[in-house]
């Protein structure tokens, strides 16, 4: 097994909001030279917020990527330079108006290595205040409170089908955290 692809060249291929596209050519030793295309993303935080009723705060949003609507925890990009759980907390608040007393990194994942850098820190959110969301410009949301249960049926019944919601509602557990 390698360890490394040494690096030969990069081109920018596409710098966007979001995303940055790039080629890069890497040397494998006794194989030759072959090209990798890498989605560079700055990263993204997620929240499992958990209201005193054992209701997960979801949203449903518009995705255009996929053309449909879809149930999803909180979640935002990183900011440049910004910390994750400051992140977590702006989000939180923005999307759907909640401020939590806790809020705890619960795990971290990347979304697709073979392709893509993107991180995701996913946080628990408790201790729940609600309040007014500020939604970004390019934001419509729905807040919705669900019973975790019924939400972890949703995640049977493939009516939940975005991967940081299925993670994070799948990794909370108290006896974890």
């Amino acid at each position: 097994m390698r360890e490394e692809e040494k690096t030969i060249s990069s081109d920018r291929i596409y710098t966007g909001k979001v995303i940055s596209l790039k080629v890069d050519t890497v040397e494998i030793e006794k194989k030759g030279y072959q090209k990798r295309e890498i989605v560079e993303h700055g990263g993204a935080v997620a929240i499992v917020a958990i209201n005193d009723n054992n209701e997960v705060i979801l949203v449903k949003q518009f995705r255009k990527a996929i053309e449909k609507v879809i149930w999803e925890i909180p979640a935002g990009k990183l900011e440049i330079g910004e910390n994750p759980k400051d992140c977590a907390i702006r989000e939180l608040k923005e999307e759907t108006g909640y401020s939590a007393d806790n809020m705890k990194l619960i795990h971290k994942f990347y979304t697709s290595a073979g392709f893509s850098n993107q991180k995701v820190y996913i946080f628990l959110a408790t201790g729940l205040t609600a309040g007014d969301n500020n939604f970004d410009d390019d934001e419509d949301l729905e807040v919705h409170k669900i019973d975790l249960e019924e939400a972890y049926n949703m995640i049977s019944r493939n009516e939940i089908e975005d991967a940081k919601t299925s993670i994070g509602l799948l990794l909370f557990n108290k006896d974890l955290i």
